[in-house]
Formats: structure tokens, C-alpha cells, sequence
């Protein structure tokens, strides 16, 4: 069922002028069409984590589990920096260190971005530190696609970043337009890349 291929030769491209609202719900639609149940199911779950109710330990625990790479890779990217985030507001308003943060991960595990994330959270701009945010999340989905063309993972990783793309359009149209060029040019290049 799944062709892989096609779904990715066929994600929406607009120029670079692109100016209009995007219909984030059809694109997602006519990808979701497209994929097989198994596939369905992975992006369910991508689609879930951009859901501010689903977002709970079942959520990530089960998340952590996914039999997808991508899954597994994002959503705990995705819970390092929310922990971190929450740690940051703790300190500031001298709450006790892990309050409201999900502790589900080895107390050994360390999480690779944290001085990166401290270095955004420090930022005193609400807009500039969500952007940098983004960016890091940005980052780590080219990370965890790096290596795949054509798979489950890239058409994941085109979805969260829609996903940002979608939130930005909503935040400040004018960056929201400006991370879309930023998805267009790099489908653009992976189609020139494997021509």
C-alpha cells in the first residue's frame, strides 16, 4: 500500500512568494490517505503529541515504545525540552526542582540538548525564545531523517514540521512564511538530490 515515493514526490510545493493561509488539515488529510494502517497509526500518534490534552505519561510512555524511530526519537526529544522548559519556570518562581515535570526516563539519562535549551530559555523575547525552541525541535527532525529518503520517517518529519510551520502562520504570519520557504526549499533540494 505504501509508496513511499509518491507520497513524498507529491507534497505540496509553493513558491517561494507564497502568501495565503495553509490548509494544514488538507495536506495531512491527503498524506494520511495515502499511507498504510501501520503508517496510519505512527503519524496518529505524531498528530497526538501536537495536542496539548493528549499530552500525558500514557501519552510518552507509549510514545517511547513505538515500534517507529521517528516516534521514539522526536517524542523524547519533544519531553527533555517541555521537562526543561518546566525546570526553568520552577527555578524562577521558586518552585521545588521537579515539580510538574514527567519523570519517566532513567535517572541516568542525559539529555544532550540541555545547555542549548537553558541557552533559549534565558532568552527575555516570548517570541525569539519560542522560535528558538522550534529551531532546535527543527534541527532534531533533520536529525532523526537524516539518513532516510524515502520512508515512514520523512513524510513524519515533513508533518511535524508543518505542524511549526502551521503554529508560526497563527503566532507571527510573517515568520510562519518564512520557516514554509524554509520547508519548500528543502523538499525542493531532496527531489533534486534523488533526480
Amino acid at each position: 500500500m505504501n509508496n513511499y515515493e509518491y507520497i513524498i514526490a507529491s507534497l505540496p510545493v509553493i513558491s517561494s512568494d507564497y502568501r495565503g493561509s495553509l490548509d494544514y488539515d488538507d495536506i495531512v488529510g491527503e498524506i494520511r490517505e495515502q499511507l498504510g494502517k501501520k503508517d496510519r497509526l505512527a503519524l496518529d500518534t505524531l498528530l497526538d503529541g501536537f495536542d496539548s490534552d493528549k499530552l500525558n505519561k500514557e501519552f510518552y510512555l507509549k510514545a517511547l515504545e513505538s515500534n517507529n524511530a521517528f516516534i521514539r526519537g522526536f517524542f523524547l526529544y519533544d519531553l527533555c525540552v517541555r521537562n526543561e522548559r518546566v525546570e526553568y519556570l520552577n527555578k524562577h518562581l521558586g518552585r521545588p526542582q521537579g515539580t510538574d515535570t514527567l519523570n519517566i526516563l532513567d535517572e541516568d539519562f542525559e539529555f544532550e540538548d540541555s545547555a542549548k535549551t537553558a541557552e533559549v530559555l534565558a532568552k527575555s523575547d516570548i517570541l525569539e525564545r519560542e522560535r528558538a525552541l522550534d529551531d532546535l525541535m527543527w534541527a532534531k527532525i533533520d536529525e532523526l531523517c537524516a539518513m532516510d529518503v524515502f520512508s515512514i520517517n520523512v513524510i513524519l518529519g515533513f508533518t511535524a514540521k508543518l505542524q511549526i510551520v502551521a503554529r508560526w502562520l497563527k503566532l507571527d504570519p510573517q515568520t510562519g512564511r518564512e520557516l514554509f520557504k524554509q520547508l519548500v526549499d528543502e523538499i525542493r533540494n531532496n527531489k533534486k538530490s534523488i533526480e
